[in-house]
């Protein structure tokens, strides 16, 4: 989303924005809700959300402290998609 980098879905993480609003990382990619997928890098969410392209995208304002979530939870799916890293 924020780096335009096309890579397989499989590889990018989502981020939903729930019916009921709440936003979230979405590792499986089937929660319900509006959602955005980006790299799983830290630095492209960080791009993404500073240039409001995932609150955009989501339809939604991302207040900081939802911000901040979003990239400790982001940084928690990275070690689990690549453990070695």
């Amino acid at each position: 989303m924020a780096c335009r980098t096309v890579q397989a879905k499989r590889e990018l993480v989502r981020i939903v924005r729930s019916p009921e609003g709440t936003l979230s990382v979405d590792l499986r990619g089937k929660a319900s809700g509006r959602g955005a997928y980006v790299c799983p890098e830290p630095a492209c969410l960080a791009r993404g959300l500073a240039d409001g392209a995932i609150a955009k995208a989501l339809e939604t304002v991302i207040p900081a402290e939802v911000a901040e979530r979003l990239k400790s939870e982001l940084e928690d799916a990275s070690r689990v998609r690549r453990p070695n890293a």
